[in-house]
Formats: C-alpha cells, structure tokens, sequence
C-alpha cells in the first residue's frame, strides 16, 4: 500500500535509505531533513512496516526529482520501486510538471521505466543548489543522471 508519509514514518524513511547510504549505493539523509521534508515522501507498507519510500521534489516550474527511493531489500524484485517510482510521476503529472529527473547510482533501473541517461551538466540549478552541499562533490560524484519527459509517458 502506498501513502503520503507522515511524521511517525520518519525514523523508518531515515534507517531505510541509510542502510543503503552504508553500502555506498546511494547518499544518506538526516532526520532533520526528512522531517522539514517529509511532505514530499511517499511510502510503501506490508503488515504496517515502511518497506519503500521516494520523494519528490519540484525544483521550477517544468521539472522535479526523484529523490531518496529505497526498497528494503527482503522485497527487492517485487516491483515496489517501480510502483513507487509510477506514483512519484502520476504526482508530478497532477502537478503540471514536464520532466522528472534523478541522480542515481542505479541508472539502469530507471532506465527500465522509460528514462533516458543524460549529463549532469545539463541539471546546472540541481548541481549548485543541492551537490554542492554533497560530501562528493565536485570531484567524486559517482551519481548518474537520468530523465522522462511525462509526455512520453502513458497515464496509467
């Protein structure tokens, strides 16, 4: 079941996404962010327990991020991602947005819903607004940039 997050999911949202920050598979988040943030997230229950979460982030009129999607990794290849990744574009589609983006170290999974690689260079507001404050950058960042004009995409 997917759902808006709501406060008490946060702990979870934070432990969830740090498991995977630990192995070096994708970047960490504070509770402090996912707190001021937490609107954003949607989340992914099984037996009341948060076992996927993402996030969508509007950076300007015509385009958003996908952001921190993590799956517990007992229901990997179940298609949580993937649904959680349809619902994130369904929501930016109802928002009026034309392109969602991610950074990811995982370009293949998007790439399987539809988004195509492009450069980091061509995200410049994403780069200075949030990479800068990146542990990785600017020399190491080992994130891959991907897209989907919601154009292209069928509404399902």
């Amino acid at each position: 079941m997917i759902e808006k997050a709501k406060v008490k999911d946060v702990e979870a949202i934070v432990n969830l996404v740090n498991s995977f920050a630990a192995k070096g598979i994708m970047l960490g988040i504070s509770k402090s962010y996912t707190y001021e943030h937490v609107r954003e997230y949607i989340v992914v229950k099984h037996n009341n327990e948060v076992i996927g979460c993402g996030a969508l982030k509007v950076h300007w009129e015509d385009i958003a991020e996908i952001r921190s999607l993590a799956v517990d990794s007992k229901h990997h290849g179940n298609g949580v991602g993937a649904k959680i990744v349809r619902y994130l574009l369904k929501e930016a589609r109802e928002l009026g947005i034309k392109k969602v983006f991610a950074l990811t170290m995982q370009p293949n999974f998007f790439k399987k819903l539809g988004f195509k690689e492009i450069s980091k260079d061509d995200l410049p507001y994403k780069i200075w607004k949030d990479c800068v404050n990146c542990p990785k950058f600017p020399g190491y960042c080992d994130e891959e940039a991907v897209i989907i004009e919601l154009s292209n995409v069928k509404e399902e």
